[in-house]
């Protein structure tokens, strides 16, 4: 193999990594809430 198709299946295979993890991070980023303020700790639970 050349250097510039082993060069062009790692970039294929970060960008797939990357988008797999960029699509995690969203189903994640909304399953809870923590709010610090003057009143205390508030934690909303998942889908509220």
């Amino acid at each position: 193999m050349t250097r510039g198709i082993l060069a062009g299946i790692i970039a294929v295979l970060l960008v797939a990594v990357g988008v797999f993890a960029y699509q995690a991070h969203e189903e994640d980023k909304n399953t809870f809430s923590v709010e610090i303020g003057d009143e205390g700790i508030k934690v909303d639970p998942m889908g509220e």
